[in-house]
């Protein structure tokens, strides 16, 4: 399961570590590594005591015990956030693919930097595909006139094709392991990245290059909430890409 970073970030604002919240609690300090490492959902009464420890609010540290009480909700959706790309960390990216079971979407025109700062990264879409995961990857086409504007636009001139270019280089040879890579030509207002219920939104800012825009963490609260809003968008442009290799 992935980590709760919302608690995570709450712990840190508040000066503690693990072992302080156990003693505060009333629990053992392995059991508050669990509710930060791998999500896990504290019974309701320890929650309380946690998020009064923290002053944080209840519902926006542990968005399952608001649905338990009040019902399915669509709404605190959002984990967390970071200012740029640079600054999220590369453990988010790993949690998201690595942990997922049945489905991996990736909607970029490039994203060469999981393959840049993540060694062996090239090798888990096969092996998720393998394991029986959905892995679709979209790729901006090089050639898409969406591609020279977003180059203008950033003062990147033909660099962004170039990067798209190589992004298909790295993913052509994963289509014969069971992954579904398509090229599109759509304009791109966020880069989408996927695993199961949990998504990263890399926000796109005109004139600015993906890695200094702002990063979301989204965890699905609910039907025709914000995660679904953007898994929308995601099929969308799936079905009006075209699979790598065929023409126009």
């Amino acid at each position: 399961m992935a980590g709760n970073e919302r608690l995570r970030s709450a712990l840190l604002t508040a000066g503690l570590n693990v072992r302080q919240l156990a003693e505060a609690v009333g629990v053992d300090p392995k059991t508050v590594e669990r509710w930060v490492n791998t999500g896990r959902t504290p019974h309701p009464q320890m929650a309380h005591r946690a998020a009064g420890v923290l002053r944080e609010d209840l519902t926006h540290l542990w968005l399952a015990i608001e649905q338990r009480g009040r019902g399915h909700r669509t709404g605190r959706e959002l984990i967390a956030a970071y200012p740029t790309r640079a600054t999220a960390p590369l453990e988010l990216w790993r949690a998201l693919f690595e942990q997922a079971r049945t489905h991996i979407g990736i909607l970029v025109y490039a994203a060469n930097f999981l393959h840049e700062s993540w060694p062996g990264f090239s090798e888990l879409p096969a092996a998720k595909s393998g394991d029986g995961c959905r892995v679709r990857v979209m790729l901006g086409d090089p050639d898409s006139p969406a591609i020279t504007a977003r180059g203008e636009e950033e003062r990147y001139g033909h660099g962004i094709e170039s990067r798209c270019r190589v992004a298909v280089m790295r993913y052509r040879p994963l289509a014969a392991s069971g992954v579904e890579v398509r090229l599109h030509d759509t304009t791109l207002y966020n880069s989408l990245f996927a695993g199961d219920d949990r998504m990263i939104v890399n926000a796109h800012v005109f004139g600015m290059n993906a890695y200094g825009a702002p990063v979301y963490h989204l965890r699905r609260g609910g039907e025709g909430g914000l995660f679904d809003v953007y898994a929308a968008s995601l099929d969308a442009v799936w079905e009006r890409s075209r699979p790598l290799g065929e023409g126009p």
